[in-house]
C-alpha cells in the first residue's frame, strides 16, 4: 500500500502530545487504535479504503507520538509502528513476520480456548489477526491448507474426549465502524445481485460474550454437548451441560426435528459472577477476571458436581447439523427455539438496511450496562436461509453474517455514588463507584475522577473537557480503560440524566 509522506503536521502534533494529560493521552490512543484497525481492515481485507494516504500516515504518526511521550500505552504485543506496513515488507521478511505471528496467536488461542484464561485484549488479539490476513493478502504464497486464516479456535484439550462437529462451528468476520456495516449490507446485495428495490431483511442481535457451544437432540433428546474447540472437533462437555437448568434434556413442541445441532453461548450473568468470586475469595481461591473466563472454566470441568455448583445460562442462536428447519428464515428457527423450550434472546430483531441495523447497535450499546450479561457487539445475519446459502462462506466465516464489534476496551454504566479515598500521602481522589462492567476483559466498579475540575468538566489547563459537561451521580457514563491505565470515567450520557440531578 504506497502512501505518501507529509511531515507538514509534525510540529503541531508534537506540540499537541506534549500538552495532553496521561488520562486524555490514554483516551485519545484508545480511540486513535480503533480507527486506524477501521482503515487496516478496509483497505487490506476489502480492497477499499475511506482516507488519503496523507490523512491515513498522519494517524498513525499521532499514536506513534502518543507512544513515544507515554511508553505505558504501548503493548509489546500491538506495536503500532509494524501494523499496516506490510507493502514494505520482502518476501523473506513476510515470511518471518507470518511465522512469528501464526505461532503468537496458537498461543493466544490455546490460553483462551482451552485454558480459559487470556493473555491479551481482543483489541490486541484482533490486531494481530489484522496483520496476518494483510501479510496473507500481499503474499497469497504463504497462505495454505494449515493457515490459521483457515482455522477457528483451538485443539480440544487433551482431557476431554472428541466430539466431531458434522457441520464445523464457524467464527464470523467483524466490523468496527458504522461505514463498516453500511459495506457489508452493499456486498451482500452485490453478490445476490438484487435490485435496488427489493427488500433484504438481517438480523440482528446482541453478541454474548461466552463459550460458544453445540448441543445434539435426536428424536426431541439432548444426546451430546461439544464446545467449538477448533471448529471441526470440540470437547465432549455432555455431562457438564446437562447440569445447567435452561438447557431443557427434551425438546418438547412442534416441529421439533428428528436430530438438530442446537447451537449457542453458555455464559454467566454478571450478579452471579460477582457472587462466584466472593465465594472464591472466602474460600482462598484464585478469582476469575471476568464472566466470560468464569462461564467457561466452570463448563470445562472433569467433575460435572463443580458445574453443577455454578449458575450458568445459556442463549439459543443457531443450528448446525438438522434432518429438518421448523422455518425458512433465520428468525423463524430461533423462534422456534424458543417454543421448544430453549432459551433464546429477547433483544433480536429485523432490519431491513444498514440504518435499521447501526440504530438497533446504537439502541444495543446504551442498554449494555443495564443488561445481566455480557456482550461484545451486535450480530446482523441475513434472515432468508435459502439466501444464506446461496452467499456461502470464504474462509472460516460466512458471507451472510457480521459481528459488530463495541469500541474496544469500553462499556456504558451507571454512576451510583462518588467516594472520596485519602492516599498515603493525605491526596483527596475522587473515585466513581459503578455498576459492575466488564471494560477490557475485566470488570470494573470503580472508576477515578482524577480531582474536583475534572468532575466539573474543566482540564488541567483551565480549558473544558468533555465539553464542559460535569458528572453528576445517577449519569449513564461511558468507562475506558487503556494500557495500564486505572479505569476512568470519559464521558457522559446527557440524554440519559435523570432529572433533579
Amino acid at each position: 500500500m504506497p502512501r505518501s509522506k507529509s511531515a507538514s503536521d509534525r510540529p503541531l502534533r508534537d506540540q499537541i502530545v506534549e500538552s495532553l494529560t496521561p488520562d486524555d493521552a490514554a483516551a485519545e490512543h484508545a480511540r486513535l487504535a480503533e480507527e486506524i484497525a477501521a482503515h487496516d481492515a478496509r483497505y487490506y481485507q476489502e480492497d477499499a479504503r475511506t482516507v488519503t494516504d496523507a490523512e491515513y500516515h498522519s494517524l498513525r504518526r499521532r499514536i506513534a507520538a502518543i507512544e513515544a511521550r507515554f511508553p505505558q500505552l504501548r503493548v509489546s504485543r500491538f506495536d503500532h509502528s509494524k501494523v499496516g506496513i506490510e507493502e514494505s515488507l520482502t518476501p523473506d521478511d513476510a515470511a518471518a513476520e507470518h511465522a512469528r505471528l501464526a505461532e503468537e496467536i496458537a498461543a493466544h488461542d490455546a490460553r483462551y480456548y482451552q485454558e480459559d484464561a487470556p493473555s491479551v485484549t481482543d483489541a490486541e488479539y484482533d490486531a494481530l489477526r489484522r496483520r496476518y490476513e494483510a501479510i496473507e493478502a500481499r503474499f497469497p504464497d504463504l497462505r495454505d491448507t494449515d493457515s490459521l486464516s483457515e482455522k477457528v479456535g483451538a485443539a480440544p484439550a487433551s482431557k476431554f474426549a472428541k466430539i466431531t462437529h458434522v457441520v464445523p462451528m464457524l467464527s464470523l468476520g467483524n466490523a468496527f465502524s458504522d461505514e463498516e456495516v453500511v459495506e457489508f449490507v452493499a456486498r451482500v446485495r452485490r453478490f445476490l445481485n438484487l435490485p435496488v428495490d427489493e427488500t433484504l431483511c438481517f438480523t440482528a442481535e446482541p453478541k454474548i460474550d461466552g463459550l460458544s457451544c453445540s448441543l445434539r437432540y435426536e428424536h426431541g433428546r439432548l444426546v451430546s454437548a461439544a464446545t467449538r474447540g477448533d471448529g471441526s472437533q470440540g470437547e465432549d462437555v455432555t455431562a457438564n451441560v446437562r447440569t445447567i437448568t435452561e438447557i431443557p434434556h427434551v425438546l418438547k413442541g412442534e416441529g421439533v426435528p428428528e436430530l438438530i445441532d442446537v447451537r449457542g453461548e453458555v455464559y454467566m450473568d454478571k450478579g452471579d459472577f460477582l457472587a462466584l468470586n466472593a465465594r472464591q475469595e472466602q474460600a482462598g481461591k484464585p478469582l476469575f477476571a471476568n464472566p466470560r473466563n468464569a462461564a467457561a472454566g466452570s463448563l470445562r470441568q472433569l467433575d460435572s458436581a463443580i458445574t453443577a455448583a455454578r449458575p450458568l445460562r445459556f442463549f439459543a442462536y443457531a443450528w448446525g447439523e438438522a434432518s429438518s428447519l421448523p422455518a425458512d428464515t433465520q428468525l423463524g428457527v430461533v423462534r422456534a427455539f424458543g417454543s421448544w423450550g430453549l432459551p433464546i434472546n429477547p433483544l433480536t430483531i429485523l432490519a431491513e438496511d444498514a440504518a435499521g441495523l447501526l440504530a438497533h447497535f446504537r439502541k444495543i450499546g446504551e442498554m449494555r450496562a443495564q443488561l445481566g450479561y455480557d456482550i461484545d457487539g451486535v450480530v446482523y445475519k441475513v434472515d432468508r436461509l435459502d439466501l444464506q446459502r446461496r452467499l456461502g462462506f470464504v474462509s472460516r466465516s460466512p458471507r451472510w453474517a457480521l459481528a459488530h464489534k463495541f469500541p474496544a476496551e469500553q462499556a456504558t454504566t451507571v454512576l451510583e455514588e462518588i467516594e472520596i479515598q485519602v492516599g498515603r500521602t493525605g491526596a483527596l481522589t475522587p473515585v466513581a463507584k459503578l455498576i459492575p462492567v466488564s471494560v477490557g476483559g475485566v470488570v470494573v466498579s470503580n472508576a477515578t475522577l482524577h480531582n474536583e475540575d475534572y468532575i466539573r468538566g474543566i482540564g488541567g489547563d483551565g480549558a473544558p473537557i468533555r465539553g464542559g459537561v460535569d458528572i453528576r451521580i445517577g449519569d449513564t457514563v461511558v468507562v475506558q480503560r487503556a494500557g495500564d491505565v486505572i479505569p476512568q470515567v470519559v464521558s457522559v450520557v446527557l440524554e440519559k440524566r435523570p432529572e433533579g440531578t
